[in-house]
């Protein structure tokens, strides 16, 4: 089965970063969250908004356990997956995440409530 992943693209810093891992050697299918596939998720756009979502092998991963897929199926990236998957650091980069995602979805309601 593939790899899908569900960003939002209107996210300047996700899309950016989702941009240069599109460009590394991979298998993934990559869906900005306002495309009909992320209907197939049965998550809501607010819920999308908030974190990188990704379905493998008919589950659906969200927040850190997400980039961790998604790092273990980029050749170059890999290493990031080996580090973060360390239980300890793993907590770490997970609280990290979710803070830094918390951020991201704030601003981008905030621009888009502007535009």
């Amino acid at each position: 089965m593939s790899t899908k992943v569900f960003f939002n693209e209107s996210c300047r810093i996700c899309k950016k970063e989702i941009d240069m891992y599109k460009k590394m050697e991979n298998n993934i299918k990559w869906y900005d969250i306002h495309e009909k596939e992320a209907l197939r998720t049965n998550l809501n756009l607010d819920q999308l908004t908030r974190r990188l979502h990704v379905i493998e092998d008919g589950k659906l991963y969200q927040g850190a356990k997400a980039f961790l897929i998604v790092w273990s199926k980029i050749p170059k990236l890999n290493f990031l997956y080996k580090i973060a998957k360390v239980p300890g650091l793993y907590h770490i980069f997970a609280a990290v995440y979710e803070i830094m995602a918390l951020f991201l979805y704030f601003k981008n309601k905030l621009l888009s409530k502007k535009n």
